[in-house]
């Protein structure tokens, strides 16, 4: 075919039966400044399968908006996280109304509503009805996250865009994945495998991987290569040379403090407005990143003896805090060994407090306390309400651990400087009394009767559809005097014969002769009794799995709080009352990171270390996407892209791949060697074996392997280290 041994990357046989061979050759276009020629033609018997990628942003690109990506693959649409900020903006999702009927499968890598907060919306009303995956604890925490979003939204508005019923059908048929567990995809995406792996950030993040015919793309954002209290860091660092890297410039021109003195600084900020008479608020995700304030909490609380009140306030606290229980196995290796050893959950928080309503709270008064409030964005929610209560004292502290979203009112507090009043809109619901009960109680009568109206008439329809295509069956009929007439001595009381009249029954075909049932009974027994299955009386894993998921009807009983669910199945009529306010910000303002990302320096090292032939920039400020774009574009072998919204861009890889087909004649003429795998080693030749070695293999860990050469120090030994050492890097 005309090319160098230099071009070829990687070379496979395939013998079988029949007049043809199949042989599978990959090929990459050498290095250079300038763009990469065109594949040369292909020769006659030989099919040229290259694998095309397009990749167009939704949302996410060029700001810090919510995430929501479409990946194409051969034709096969992914859809890669399905975001929307707390101001729940229909006209945001425009660009994915477009699309969402097209989508293939969905990817969700956080369980945050940046991630999947439109998820049950895009189903309902856009036309989404792809299959979802997602690692366990993003599928859990998910409906969680939604659940509290849902509720601390119903109780201030009259909210419609999605119910619980929706959030439990969103997530009803949800695939749930383990780490680097390899998931084959079927029917139109036949030869596509998708695995997840640990992305850090939160519990059960990922970075998922999208493989076909022997080339990668990688998905990863919000990736944090820090190992913390309760998460392992990324295993991002452990891919080598993918066809395409998409992750996100969010923290490019952040860089991180010292881990320790940050978290020392925190806790000395709380303690001296608590010491000072103060309380202070940290507006919070719902089962994200407060996990791991939580345990940060935990540990300082106990090391230094301290006895103020912390509450965990959200309307699902308790029912997450019961879920990461039983998540340890998601955790990091330090939780995982300790809970072996000494049966020591870490959350069995012992210094945090779990409550659903504000009831506690207001018992406490003025008395020094803190409160992780959701939501984040202080947009609705107990944060909201809290805020509102502590904004007018300057002995109080609002410390925000992110980011808030824009448009937000936590956004506009974290501007430098500050406001010194903003104006908020407080809402309750309250019951109707009065002349509107009873106008509320006219009306559903009326809405009743219309409804039932209308049954009637749906039924008297059907009815009349039902006699007028069975005519022949509704009429009276008598049965054959051959069948049904009897002699007067065959044993009838009325003598004679007799006709039996039926009133629409036509008998089937199939009757029999009534009987009282039998049923054998085919057990085998042996000296002690009937001999059982055990597996007959084992619950089943998907059985196990529709125990736990919530379905339409049953999805708050299992999912929610006591009090949150009373509040819901309350069907007293009510209405919302709202009205604005001015509020005076003297409290204390602070922001420090938390949000558990990578900074810019990191992701750098990380980008240069995971060598991709094509780099995808999403969700990052302008500034910070074209920074890390121009930083990146420094290395003349790597291909950047930064695409805006609704921009597709082709990123297919140059890598080529050829279908060859050899005649039986040639083939005959092919002396073969056998490559024999023996206890996970790979037999080179005679006398050299490579075997693998490291913990990364195991469940949510992040560690290194290494390759090791086994052999005499003979000519082959060398060939094949140097052919090793050109396919990594050397660290």
């Amino acid at each position: 075919m005309g090319l160098s041994p230099a071009h070829v990357q990687f070379f496979c046989i395939s013998l079988s039966s029949g007049p043809t061979t199949t042989l599978g050759l990959f090929l990459s276009h050498s290095t250079s400044c300038s763009p990469p020629p065109p594949p040369p033609p292909p020769a006659k018997g030989i099919d040229r399968m290259g694998t095309s990628v397009q990749v167009t942003p939704l949302s996410g690109a060029y700001g810090e908006g919510p995430l929501c990506y479409l990946l194409a693959v051969d034709g096969f649409r992914f859809l890669l996280d399905c975001g929307w900020t707390d101001l729940c903006d229909p006209s945001h999702l425009q660009p994915l109304a477009k699309v969402a009927p097209t989508i293939d499968a969905v990817l969700l890598s956080h369980a945050d509503t940046m991630h999947l907060g439109a998820l049950p919306y895009a189903m309902k009303h856009l036309g989404l009805s792809a299959p979802v995956y997602a690692t366990e604890p993003v599928f859990r925490l998910g409906i969680l996250t939604l659940y509290d979003y849902f509720i601390s939204r119903r109780q201030v508005s009259d909210f419609d865009l999605f119910t619980l019923d929706d959030i439990d059908a969103a997530f009803q048929n949800v695939v749930r994945l383990k780490y680097s567990q390899n998931h084959l995809l079927n029917d139109k995406g036949e030869g596509i495998v998708i695995a997840p792996h640990v992305a850090g950030h939160d519990l059960g993040g990922t970075v998922w991987k999208i493989t076909k015919d022997g080339e990668d793309v990688v998905y990863a954002v919000d990736f944090n290569h820090r190992k913390e209290r309760h998460l392992n860091g990324t295993a991002l660092g452990s891919f080598v040379r993918p066809a395409v890297l998409i992750t996100d410039a969010y923290n490019a021109l952040n860089n991180h403090v010292y881990k320790r003195q940050q978290d020392q600084d925190f806790i000395d900020a709380l303690v001296k407005v608590l010491t000072g008479g103060g309380s202070v608020l940290l507006p919070i995700d719902t089962a994200g990143r407060v996990l791991e304030i939580l345990l940060i909490l935990e540990q300082y609380w106990a090391q230094r003896h301290l006895i103020y009140p912390i509450y965990f306030l959200t309307n699902v606290s308790t029912s997450t805090v019961d879920y990461v229980k039983s998540f340890l196995e998601w955790m990091n290796d330090s939780i995982s060994k300790s809970f072996e050893h000494t049966r020591d959950n870490a959350f069995l928080l012992k210094c945090v407090t779990q409550i659903i309503n504000k009831d506690e709270l207001e018992k406490l008064g003025d008395a020094p306390k803190v409160v992780l409030a959701s939501m984040a964005s202080l947009e609705v929610g107990f944060s909201h309400d809290i805020f509102v209560d502590m904004a007018n004292e300057a002995k109080n502290l609002v410390l925000f651990t992110e980011k808030g979203q824009f448009g937000t009112l936590a956004r506009m507090l974290q501007v430098d400087p500050p406001p010194k009043a903003v104006k908020v809109t407080m809402s309750k619901r309250i019951p109707l009394v009065g002349d509107e009960l009873k106008a509320y109680e006219e009306e559903q009568e009326r809405i009743k009767k219309e409804e039932a109206l209308k049954a009637s008439l749906n039924k008297e329809e059907e009815k009349k559809a039902s006699l007028g295509s069975n005519a022949k069956a509704s009429d009276p009929m008598v049965i054959d005097a051959s069948t049904s007439r009897k002699p007067s001595n065959a044993g009838s009381k009325f003598g004679g014969n007799v006709d039996i009249l039926i009133d629409g029954f036509v008998p089937p075909s199939s009757s029999v002769a009534p009987m009282f049932p039998f049923f054998e009974n085919t057990s085998e027994w042996d000296d002690f009794g009937e001999v059982i299955n055990p597996e007959d009386y084992l619950m089943k894993q998907e059985e196990m799995d529709n125990t736990l998921m919530p379905g339409a009807g049953d999805g708050m009983d299992s999912m929610l709080d006591e009090g949150s669910a009373r509040l819901l199945l309350d069907s007293t009529p009510s209405k919302v009352i709202s009205n604005e306010m001015t509020v005076q910000v003297k409290c204390s303002l602070a922001y420090m990171d938390f949000e558990g990302r990578s900074d810019g320096r990191s992701v750098k090292s990380v980008i240069a270390h995971v060598a991709p032939l094509k780099l995808v920039l999403v969700h990052g400020s302008a500034e910070a996407t074209e920074h890390l774009k121009m930083h990146c574009s420094k290395n003349s072998d790597l291909h950047v892209y930064a695409p805006q919204i609704e921009e597709t861009i082709d990123v297919t890889s140059d890598l080529c791949a050829y279908k060859v087909q050899l005649s039986e004649k040639l083939m005959s003429n092919v002396i073969s060697k056998k490559v024999e795998f023996a206890g996970g080693a790979l037999r080179c030749g005679e006398y050299i074996t490579l075997r693998k070695i490291g913990d990364a293999g195991q469940k949510g860990s992040t560690g290194s392997q290494q390759i090791v050469i086994e052999g005499p120090l003979c000519e082959d030994y060398y060939k094949i280290r140097e052919l090793l050492y050109s396919q990594f890097y050397l660290l």
